[in-house]
């Protein structure tokens, strides 16, 4: 006799949901729903799933916790939780939460439904890989550590191996003195799938030792090559560096196929502006 389709199911371990992941494999995770609320004709309606995996019961993925290197999340930790954590958690990360909708929607979105949406890379994508965040991912047998980078490397959904959820998230507690992010939003529809973009940089005895820009859209764009250009400078920068540093970003983003020629050229005069803040 074939099962019944159109479950909900709410397991309480880790085991019991990858054993109803395993009777149901076309089960989607559900974790704080927002993903699943789609805009009709300017009028919200929540399309769901025929089988759900409710992680609202798992504890474990609800805890956060602190060493001297790094603090660490479960996935089904709401976002407004972790903001209002205030400072262990870098600051260009909060901001980035900050963007998010309103407190009413921050307070049922997860940190790993953000991070797992299917359709583009939302807020927390570009802070994490800046901040080196790296990112658990179980099955029923296996558990991996990947980067935040590997893991949004590619454009659309993320990749996972089959019934693999993402369990945690860990952030390594670094001091960046400088950091800037920016939202973009979608004012060209048909060109544009807006994105974000994150600028940080640590600074010790008035020189740059390190230099992150990361945008996360459609697809992820990082530019290791001019990083290396400012990296190991002395502050203020010179202007004929920064010069150099624009060139070889614009030259990047010449070869890229998207984002689209409005979103090459605003990404470009944030960086610039983030840059010249650095300079004389």
């Amino acid at each position: 006799m074939d099962a019944v389709h159109n479950q909900v199911f709410f397991p309480s371990t880790m085991q019991d949901l990858f054993a109803s992941w395993n009777r149901f494999p076309d089960a989607v995770p559900f974790a704080g729903g927002v993903s699943f609320v789609r805009n009709r004709d300017d009028r919200y309606a929540l399309t769901l799933p025929a089988n759900i995996l409710s992680l609202d019961g798992l504890s474990e993925l609800q805890r956060i916790t602190r060493t001297e290197r790094y603090i660490e999340m479960g996935t089904m930790v709401r976002l407004n939780d972790i903001i209002n954590l205030g400072k262990p958690i870098p600051p260009v990360f909060t901001r980035a939460l900050n963007c998010i909708a309103g407190p009413e929607l921050r307070s049922l979105a997860t940190i790993g439904g953000n991070i797992c949406y299917p359709a583009r890379h939302l807020n927390a994508t570009a802070p994490l890989i800046a901040l080196d965040a790296r990112y658990e991912l179980r099955t029923a047998l296996t558990s991996r550590w990947i980067s935040a980078a590997r893991f949004s490397s590619f454009s659309g959904p993320p990749a996972f191996n089959p019934q693999e959820l993402l369990t945690r998230i860990r952030i390594p507690l670094e001091q960046w003195n400088y950091s800037l992010f920016k939202r973009f939003s979608d004012p060209y529809p048909e060109d544009e799938t807006g994105g974000s973009l994150v600028f940080i940089a640590r600074i010790q005895k008035n020189i740059l030792t390190d230099l992150r820009v990361v945008f996360a859209g459609e697809t992820v764009i990082r530019d290791k090559n001019s990083e290396a250009v400012l990296s190991g400078k002395h502050l203020p920068l010179d202007r004929r560096d920064i010069g150099h540093f624009m060139e070889l970003w614009e030259a990047f983003l010449a070869e890229l196929n998207a984002p689209g020629v409005m979103m090459k050229a605003r990404i470009l005069n944030f960086i610039e502006e983030a840059a010249l803040e650095l300079a004389d």
